[in-house]
């Protein structure tokens, strides 16, 4: 059993290597790239502050770690999520299905008026002349995994297709790899999950017509050009442990570490050459239907106005209820990341068809 237990730590963190090995490719890219990819999905998860690769076991898998889609009960499971943001301005909308692997994320803000038009060459103001277009990130990722031959070890991958666009003026196309495993020992969850394996790369283009080239030269905005957005690799590493008390009651405690390492970020460990995220949640249950969760997230060092800094942190909280095949969960946290943006309210809901053995 020992032996087992050390082969399939082994294997968890050969993953880990497969990520360090990118580090070296371009690391003048950008430090944020395909941010809305970085918000989560699923109340149940959000609430519980993202401490969750190794937690995860349903169709959110093909988002936080392609290797729990193993975890899903049914033949079939289905799962969604929209939430808002800046009064209703931003909406983020998320769909799965399980089994099959699929998973669907758009971020995206609608109806923005464009003004270019607003005043006509003689000097005019029309505002008939006012159209809409709208901003939006979306990503398509499909999902596998497979189980190892050591006991309690699931490896998994994600191949992702990254579509942008901005009305008519521009759009960009990219594509990645996710690599992820799971191991259970006893009561004890691990997991490693490399994020744009092999960096991801969004191919930019742009189509300005010379009426708004001209308004972009003479307001003193930049003409954007064709170029190449780089994502770099990053590591998820988590672990969890089940504990119960009685024959009702469990606890699920969970820690994550967001590992970046395209130079120093505020994050609460950090040096030139990695920064660590860390992500704690806990999930108490009740019989398998009533759930209260909480984590913490987004540790930073902030400086205020009286020039001190201090450490600041995000709280999430949230509730979910379980009847047979179909669960909803409901989250209260920040998705803009503890901007000014207020706290949101998300709900998802998930449920299972053609579910195998007694409900």
């Amino acid at each position: 059993m020992k032996t087992e237990s050390v082969r399939g730590l082994r294997s968890l963190w050969a993953v880990t290597g497969v990520v360090m090995s990118c580090i070296a490719i371009a690391q003048d890219a950008p430090k944020y790239s395909n941010e809305f990819l970085a918000i989560g999905v699923g109340a149940r998860a959000l609430g519980m502050g993202n401490a969750y690769t190794s937690v995860v076991n349903d169709v959110t898998s093909g988002y936080w770690n392609p290797a729990g889609l193993l975890g899903v009960k049914g033949d079939l499971q289905i799962g969604a999520m929209h939430s808002e943001y800046f009064a209703g301005i931003a909406k983020y909308d998320y769909i799965g299905i399980g089994t099959i692997g699929f998973t669907f994320v758009r971020f995206g803000i609608d109806n923005i008026p464009n003004t270019i038009d607003l005043i006509d060459p003689s000097g005019n103001i029309d505002y008939d002349r006012i159209t809409t277009f709208s901003s939006a990130d979306h990503a398509f990722i499909i999902s596998y995994a497979r189980k190892l031959r050591v006991p309690g070890l699931r490896v998994g991958g994600n191949a992702k297709v990254i579509y942008r666009r901005v009305g008519e003026f521009g759009k960009a196309w990219g594509f990645g790899l996710d690599a992820g495993a799971q191991y259970d020992l006893d009561r004890w969850r691990f997991s490693a999950v490399a994020r744009d394996v092999t960096s991801t790369f969004n191919a930019w283009s742009y189509t300005l017509d010379q009426r708004t080239i001209d308004v972009f030269t003479q307001t003193g905005n930049e003409i954007p050009e064709n170029s190449v957005e780089v994502t770099l690799p990053r590591l998820m590493l988590g672990v969890a442990r089940q504990f119960k008390f009685g024959s009702k009651f469990d606890l699920l405690a969970a820690v994550d570490l967001e590992n970046t390492f395209d130079g120093k970020r505020n994050t609460l460990i950090k040096s030139s050459a990695i920064s660590t995220d860390p992500r704690i949640g806990l999930e108490l249950g009740y019989a398998g239907v009533v759930f209260v969760r909480t984590g913490l997230s987004n540790f930073q060092h902030v400086t205020d106005l009286n020039d001190k800094k201090q450490l600041t942190v995000q709280p999430n909280i949230g509730i979910g209820l379980k009847i047979k095949s179909v669960a909803l969960d409901y989250a209260l946290t920040d998705i803009g990341d503890n901007s000014v943006a207020l706290y949101s309210n998300i709900f998802s809901l998930k449920f299972d068809l053609f579910k195998k053995g007694p409900a």
